[in-house]
């Protein structure tokens, strides 16, 4: 088994991404004591720099604070898998059995928007991270997934999606963009671009402090309350409070069992050899994965590493969140096993960089944003661990909402929407353990016989996958 050392007491140590920055991670100063604001912001992670962003570029006389335990980036907006991307976590049938057919179209094509938004905003800020709109190819590598990337393609012409959404890729054509092993056929969307997270979230928090935005890092927030943040500085008043703590949020009092605190690793290779790439491929830096029920997830780095990461890490009880966690030497191995089972090249290539964090998950695997306007408090939240592009719709949403503008955004279906809390515990563990356990044990049933799992199509059924 691999050695994997426990991070460093240094904020480089801890992704890639962060290592790789260009940034000296020194904190900006915390909360010097109370005061009052128009907007407070919990959480300098995408969801509250992105409100912050378009807030001040709409009202630039308003007094926007934001408030972060450690430092902006620290969490999943800093060390993710890198995808800009249209994924939105409930299914376009689960919206539209709650909401109707158009506004379950409109939620994916807001997505599909938020990725050229952001694109825009990282062009004229100036922010180097990366960027690479080079689409999503997932491969079919045994007959069950090919039947599941063809009925994928049948699903999305259903709803309306043509193939400049998502076409289906022959064994060949799969090949030609991602030479893995096995390789059958998959599918390929436009829809997602590559990106430097680190870069992209330290890059927008100098952009909203250019706007006149307060950022105070090292400000551990104790309790949100109606028009009040309380934090260990003092407090802030302000007639909106933003909840933007995604995978933190357990931590918050009252909120425990709001969004479950799921850890996805990841593992980096060196940079690899321009022979090595031939080989690969992923020359337009397309993200990738395949279409195995557990999920796994890579992309090609600007600097040519294998940057790869899947889900399988533990939930660990009570919602419990520790820097430990961060690091499972066992799913390390797991991971860097599958990665050679794919690109048997990268078999002598070292590994760089091994991290993880968590993501936040609603009861029912949707996300959303609202503002309720008589305690002012407002939130966004439940990425399922595609938040970097819905962060961007969270965050233009919200200042909508703020400003009390009736838009298109603010007509989506997400808006407003109230997951029901998970289970105390043990029920929440015996859950969320459980969920884990089916998808991982549905690819090894799936392998063996050749059919789909029936288990795993319940189970998705049910998170309105």
């Amino acid at each position: 088994m691999t050695a994997y050392l426990a991070p460093a007491p240094s904020y480089r140590s801890l992704s890639l991404w962060h290592d790789t920055a260009d940034d000296d991670w020194v904190p900006r100063p915390a909360l010097p004591g109370d005061r009052e604001a128009d907007v407070a912001i919990v959480g300098a992670g995408f969801t509250g720099l992105w409100t912050a962003y378009y807030l001040a570029a709409l009202d630039p006389s308003l007094r926007i604070v934001v408030l972060e335990a450690d430092v902006a980036g620290f969490g999943a907006s800093g060390r993710n898998g890198g995808w800009c991307s249209a994924l939105f976590p409930a299914s376009l049938d689960w919206l539209a059995r709650r909401h109707g057919r158009e506004a379950a179209v409109a939620q994916y094509r807001a997505m599909q928007q938020s990725i050229d938004e952001i694109g825009r905003v990282v062009e004229a800020e100036g922010i180097e991270c990366s960027w690479r709109k080079g689409g999503t190819v997932s491969l079919a590598r045994s007959p069950v997934q090919l039947q599941r990337a063809q009925a994928r393609v049948r699903d999305a012409r259903s709803w309306g999606f043509g193939p400049d959404d998502l076409q289906l890729l022959d064994a060949q054509e799969a090949h030609e963009r991602l030479g893995a092993t096995d390789v059958l056929g998959g599918t390929y969307t436009p829809h997602c671009a590559a990106i430097h997270p680190a870069r992209l979230v330290r890059g927008l928090a100098r952009a909203v402090e250019q706007r006149g935005v307060t950022i105070h890092e090292a400000t551990t927030v104790t309790s949100i309350e109606p028009h009040i943040v309380r934090t260990s500085h003092g407090s802030v008043r302000a007639e909106v409070v933003v909840r933007a703590t995604e995978g933190f949020t357990a931590r918050l009092p009252g909120h425990r069992r709001a969004l479950a605190p799921v850890y996805s690793l990841m593992i980096a290779t060196e940079p690899l050899a321009p022979a090595v790439w031939d080989r690969i491929g992923l020359r337009q830096r397309e993200t990738w994965n395949d279409l195995r029920h557990l999920v796994i997830y890579g992309q090609r780095t600007a600097d040519d590493r294998l940057a790869f990461g899947g889900r399988g890490a533990p939930y660990h009880f009570a919602s419990r969140i520790r820097p430990g966690f961060d690091r499972e030497p066992q799913v390390f191995d797991a991971l860097r096993q599958v990665l050679v089972e794919l690109f048997p090249e990268v078999h002598d290539a070292a590994l760089t960089h091994a991290w993880g964090g968590p993501l936040g998950i609603a009861r029912d695997w949707c996300a959303s944003v609202g503002l309720d306007r008589s305690s002012g408090l407002a939130w966004a939240g439940g990425y399922v661990g595609d938040g970097v592009s819905t962060t961007n719709l969270a965050g233009r949403t919200l200042a909508d909402l703020v400003l009390g503008e009736d838009t298109e955004l603010t007509r989506l279906p997400w808006v407003g929407h109230r997951s029901r809390p998970w289970e105390p515990e043990p029920l929440r563990w015996l859950g969320v353990t459980a969920s884990l356990r089916v998808m991982s044990a549905a690819d090894a049933e799936e392998t063996r016989t050749g059919r789909q799992s029936r288990r795993a199509a319940l189970l998705s059924r049910l998170l309105g996958h």
